[in-house]
Parts: structure tokens; sequence; C-alpha cells
């Protein structure tokens, strides 16, 4: 009945337990954090600074900026501390948070980048009634609407959680609490918990896909439809950046939450929670600064001032 007690702690493996190792990822980790504060910290400034970025594509841009700094700081800081103390613990109350704060930043964020390819599909396909269609009104929504069911998914998720049974002394084969690892580790049933989670996963997972898939399919008609090659591109180019970043996520976040238990394997499971979770928010605001003539021109204004 000991090793039943509920557990007040768990201890979070991390990636490595070898010092030197652990050093050498506490400074590539420390690089991605800064990069990835710093550079949606610049995409914000700029957009909200620059008139000319006032707009429903730099309105979600901006968003989801803000979302990748909650996601990268709900996790990051947390694993850099792991790489430099012995006593790699981590509180029940503040597993069960990160967890929340992850699962709650990962549904924002989907969301987020559904927003923004509806964006794409009316500038692209209803050029003429853009400005009725994406009020500020109908914008605020949108994000709204991503916020919220970033909220949503977490609690359907956190919830269960909360009756989970896990042993006295628990071992998290992860560099957080994220919940498919934290349930592997559960010493109670966890059934209904792993239900809930692939049953979400598929349901704001694909509807959000969906909604993504939908917008690009016409907006790839409509771009195959014009005349010229220099136009072809020159419209694309306007989504290019934008589909880039679903494709990283997508690729590993689903794969991540709805493969069976067949194929798991821990290195993979790690590799692919680095690549969605850590940087992808790092590559966001390069691929759209590198990517976008706009932001370009906006931060060289700002620069120059």
């Amino acid at each position: 009945m000991e090793n039943q007690t509920s557990a007040s702690e768990f201890v979070l493996l991390g990636l490595t337990s070898d010092p030197q190792l652990q050093s050498l990822l506490f400074f590539v980790f420390s690089v991605i954090y800064f990069i990835t504060v710093f550079g949606n910290m610049v995409i914000m400034i700029v957009i909200s600074t620059d008139p000319h970025l006032h707009s429903p594509m730099y309105f979600f841009l901006f968003h989801l900026a803000l979302t990748d700094i909650c996601y990268a700081t709900t996790i990051v800081p947390y694993m850099l501390v792991n790489f430099l103390v012995k006593q790699k613990t981590i509180d029940f109350s503040a597993c069960i948070i990160q967890m929340s704060l992850i699962l709650l930043s990962a549904g924002s964020e989907i969301f987020m980048l559904s927003a923004m390819a509806y964006d794409r599909y009316v500038a692209i396909c209803k050029p003429l009634h853009y400005q009725e269609v994406m009020s500020k009104f109908v914008c605020s929504q949108l994000v709204g609407g991503a916020w919220t069911m970033g909220v949503l998914h977490s609690i359907i998720n956190t919830m269960p959680m909360l009756n989970v049974q896990f042993c006295k002394y628990t071992e998290i084969k992860h560099f957080s609490c994220e919940l498919p690892p934290l349930l592997t580790a559960a010493c109670g049933r966890t059934f209904l918990n792993k239900l809930v989670l692939l049953s979400s996963a598929v349901i704001f997972g694909s509807s959000s896909f969906l909604l993504t898939l939908i917008s690009y399919i016409y907006i790839i008609s409509t771009v195959l439809k014009i005349q010229s090659a220099k136009g072809r591109r020159k419209t694309f180019s306007t989504c290019s950046s934008h589909l880039i970043v679903v494709i990283l996520l997508y690729t590993t976040a689903l794969f991540q939450y709805t493969k069976p238990n067949s194929v798991s394997s821990l290195i993979l499971d790690q590799l692919f929670s680095i690549q969605y979770s850590i940087l992808t928010p790092m590559l966001n605001p390069i691929i759209y600064s590198l990517k976008n003539n706009d932001v370009k021109t906006a931060l060289g204004r700002m620069l120059g001032k």
C-alpha cells in the first residue's frame, strides 16, 4: 500500500544522465530558447508598431508569436534547470500545471494556424470581399476561438488526470510533463485517460487539419487558374511561410498523439516532442521573417529609426 500512495513529486529523467552532455544540451537549449523568445518578441513589436502591418494576416501572426512564447516558456526553463541540478524532481501540482499549459498552447496553436489558413483563402480566392469578410470583429472572434479551443482541449484532458493513481516513486521518461509519458508512468488504470487523449487529439487535431486542408485545396485550385507562372508564384508566396509551419507542426504532433503503443520509442518520442514544442516555436519567426518581404521591410524601418 506504501508503494501505491499518491505521489507528491515526480522524477523527470530528461534527455540524458551524462553530466558532460547535459552541459552541452544546456547551452544548446539556452540558445534555442533565447532565439525563440527574442524572435517572437521582435515579430510582435514590429507588427504592433508598424501601421503597414495592421492587417488581419499580421494580427494572426502576432497571436501565433504569443502562443509560441507561451509554448516554449512552459517547457524550456524547467528543462534548463534540470540540466544543472542532480535532484530532477517536480511537484505533482507543478507537473499537472505544466501539462495543462502544454495542452493549452498546442491546442491554441493548431487552431491559430487554421485561422491563418482561412485568412489566406479569403485573400486569394475572394480578394474583392477580403476587407468585408475579414473585419476586426471576425478576426477577434477567430483568435478568441483559437484560444478557447486550447483551453477546452486542456480542461478535457487535465480533469481526468487528477484521478489517476501514481506510485510513491514515479519516474517520467521525458524532459517535461507531457501527457503521453505521464500516462505511461502511472500505476493505476489509465484506459479512460488514453481514450480521452486519443479522442480529443483526433477531434481537435483532425478538425483543425481539415479546416486548413480545405482552405489550401481552394487556394491551390485558384492559383493554378492563374495564367502566368510569375503570377502563380507571387500569389502562392503569400501563404508559403504558413504552409511550411503547418507541415512542421502537424507531421510530428499528430503522429505523436495518435500513434499506437507498438511503434512507441523513447528516443523517437523525445525527438518528436522537441520538434513540435521547442524547435517549431523557434523556427516560426525565422520562417515568417525570411519568407515575408513586408516583415523584412518593416523590420528595416524599425531598425532605421
